[in-house]
């Protein structure tokens, strides 16, 4: 049985890193939750089983955010167990399998990254996006948002994973486009913009980061944690910024600040 005025989240990427972290800071505030990803359910039963043990309804859906189809089914598996949704944090993504040079990287590489990371999320929210109207059309008190999780890869360059640059900074201008076409159904879209956070995304690079932390790369000395991205995301959807819709919120520990 859902708990009676719950809110409903829909987080892709839910179930590891900076997903999870975003799950946990909701499950805090007493949001009720469906959380996708590509493992199989088995491989998620304690990360559900620590969501709901605050009173929160956990549902967990295994589906690829670029495969239409998985979307279409991710939709429907939300509306049959909560009948309602009041927010999508676009989260999943995924780095290149393997790093390359620009003057080297290939073209398979380059149509998977769009496809995960900028393609699945743009028509996932589409497809959110209409089902937020219409609640709103039925019911006047209703509230809703987008959330996307983008990257200062969007304006960072990186010679090295131009694919996931690209596609970040996509997802930055998708977050005003849908900002601009949502305003009028009163449905404010964010970009929450991370910067060096510790997750298995991040666990390859680890050493190389560390040194660079340490040589002062960021303002704020130490890795940002899921957590920091959880309660930027939490803030935003309690509606602390109501009035900045279409804006990005960075969470970097001031690594973008131009420094002389």
């Amino acid at each position: 049985m859902v708990a009676k005025g719950k809110k409903v989240a829909l987080i892709t990427g839910g179930s590891r890193g900076i997903g999870l972290g975003i799950a946990r800071c909701l499950a805090q505030e007493d949001w009720n939750l469906a959380i996708c990803g590509q493992r199989p359910a088995e491989a998620v039963r304690d990360v559900v089983h620590e969501l709901s043990g605050g009173g929160s309804e956990v549902l967990y859906c295994q589906a690829d955010v670029s495969n239409r189809a998985d979307r279409a089914r991710l939709i429907e598996m939300v509306r049959e167990r909560f009948g309602r949704l009041n927010a999508l944090i676009n989260n999943a993504g995924m780095a290149p399998r393997r790093r390359a040079d620009i003057l080297e990287a290939s073209e398979e590489s380059f149509e998977e990254i769009i496809r995960v990371n900028l393609q699945g999320p743009y028509f996932l929210t589409q497809a959110v996006a209409n089902w937020l109207i219409a609640q709103g059309q039925e019911n006047k008190s209703f509230s809703g948002s987008i959330v996307n999780i983008s990257s200062v890869s969007a304006t960072v360059a990186s010679i090295n994973r131009g694919d996931y640059c690209i596609s970040k900074a996509g997802v930055s201008m998708a977050t005003r486009l849908w900002a601009v076409r949502l305003a009028e159904f009163g449905i404010p879209v964010y970009e929450v913009r991370p910067g060096i956070i510790k997750t298995d995304m991040t666990a390859a690079v680890q050493e190389r980061y560390d040194r660079l932390i340490r040589e002062g790369l960021l303002l704020q000395s130490r890795w940002g944690l899921p957590g920091d991205v959880g309660k930027a995301v939490a803030m935003l959807l309690r509606g602390d910024l109501s009035y900045s819709t279409g804006q990005v919120l960075l969470v970097d520990g001031g690594q973008t600040i131009g420094r002389l």
